[in-house]
């Protein structure tokens, strides 16, 4: 499901919204949408804020198809804009595995897991999660800056 709410160059919200399947194909994908909505967008690819959206987007999506896997469930993926900030959603259907509060994070040890939120919170200027509104599970939200390169509007 895609819909554009308004159009960019207005600095009306710009909305991406889709469902995945809960496996690593499924995030690769969500990842990949993402950066194509971006671009079309005006975010191009190779700034700061593209690559930064992208990552956050991976590292969530990755997350809901490791701890948030249900069998026979998809994740949900939203991409909002609105002015110079970027709202990455992403949902999944298992409520009884949540994430830390941002303030919970500790660093991570020499594990081969367990960096992905606290990259998150370093590039992200908020981040979050709540039960999600329909449905069980829960949502993880970040929110990013945007700066539009020289020449371009949104």
């Amino acid at each position: 499901m895609m819909s554009n709410l308004g159009d960019p160059t207005d600095q009306l919200a710009t909305d991406f919204a889709m469902r995945f399947t809960s496996t690593p194909r499924g995030a690769r994908l969500a990842r990949r949408l993402v950066g194509v909505r971006l671009q079309e967008w005006g975010i191009p690819y190779g700034t700061d804020a593209h690559d930064d959206i992208v990552l956050i987007t991976a590292e969530l999506a990755a997350n809901a198809v490791r701890h948030g896997h249900v069998a026979g469930r998809d994740f949900h993926v939203r991409l909002s804009l609105l002015g110079s900030t970027a709202r990455i959603e992403v949902s999944d259907t298992r409520g009884e595995r949540v994430p830390p509060r941002p303030g919970e994070l500790g660093e991570p040890g020499l594990s081969d897991g367990g960096r992905g939120l606290v990259l998150v919170s370093r590039l992200a200027s908020a981040w979050d999660w709540h039960v999600r509104g329909e449905g069980p599970g829960k949502t993880v939200w970040a929110e990013c800056g945007v700066e539009v390169p020289e020449g371009e509007s949104l």
